[in-house]
């Protein structure tokens, strides 16, 4: 078995926002699936077991799922390092005392400095004002942050959004592009362009119905299902090989960039 290392964890599809760009195309009608607390427990236990480091809590929203300050703390105790991956438009009193814990850490995504461009990709009023409080607030209370622009629209202000960023104070900010998965899909259909090339090196995400894909942006490849079988033969298994071999393949063999270079597996996958 390879060795495990980072696991994003998709507690839901529900979402305070509903941005046009959604790679899971998750929203305010998105659902907790077919994955109950105990389910996601075990999986934790089991990415533990298996010498994971870190598992990332993910949505939709996930300060919207009413067990995830169980799912946080049980991983702690399991010895996993923390991230919740949030758009921080809101978080209870409740929450602020979680993420405030040792081992946690907070990500988030910001699109710009102006509010009437922010929530233009949000889809929620307000949405700019109150992520941007939120991001305050953490940094206030000392908790690991990071945030991560993410260019959506020709022209959009991501220079400046970096710039205000950094004026607050946020000292980890890093960038990525429009994923053409779920809501991105623009003018084709998702497929390995989209991808870093690192799914499934020492990663593998699991979504609110179980399944299991390489990354959280390669949802349209299931190589197993945590209610059905143990991650660990899901690891194991013939389908996650045959599909890591597939991946492989494509990215040394596509080019990319202006220069034509081959494309490495090398570039840092956001959102891990």
């Amino acid at each position: 078995m390879q060795d495990l290392s980072f696991v994003w964890l998709e507690i839901t599809g529900r979402c305070s926002l509903f941005c046009d760009h959604c790679y899971a195309d998750s929203g305010p009608k998105g659902t907790e699936g077919t994955m109950l607390p105990r389910d996601w427990l075990r999986v934790i236990d089991e990415v533990a077991q298996l010498g994971g480091r870190m598992v990332q809590f993910i949505g939709g929203g996930p300060t919207l799922h009413r067990s995830l300050p169980a799912f946080v703390d049980h991983a702690l105790v399991d010895g996993l390092e923390v991230e919740v991956f949030s758009n921080l438009v809101h978080v209870s009193p409740q929450l602020w005392g979680v993420f405030a814990q040792p081992g946690v850490r907070l990500a988030t995504s910001y699109y710009s400095d102006n509010a009437t461009e922010h929530e233009a990709i949000t889809k929620r009023r307000n949405s700019y004002t109150r992520t941007k409080a939120n991001i305050v607030e953490a940094l206030r209370r000392s908790i690991p942050l990071r945030v991560g622009l993410i260019e959506v629209q020709d022209g959009q202000r991501v220079e400046q959004a970096r710039a205000e960023l950094e004026a607050l104070g946020v000292t980890e900010v890093g960038f990525d592009r429009l994923r053409q998965v779920g809501r991105g899909v623009r003018d084709q259909q998702p497929n390995v362009e989209q991808l870093c090339g690192r799914c499934a090196d020492r990663v593998i995400a699991i979504s609110p119905d179980g399944s299991v894909w390489p990354c959280v942006f390669a949802r349209w490849l299931p190589v197993g299902n945590v209610r059905e079988s143990a991650l660990r033969e899901i690891l194991d298994g013939a389908i996650l090989a045959t599909t890591r071999r597939r991946l492989r393949r494509n990215f040394v063999e596509r080019q990319c960039g202006p220069e034509k270079q081959k494309c490495a597996p090398e570039s840092r996958c956001e959102p891990s």
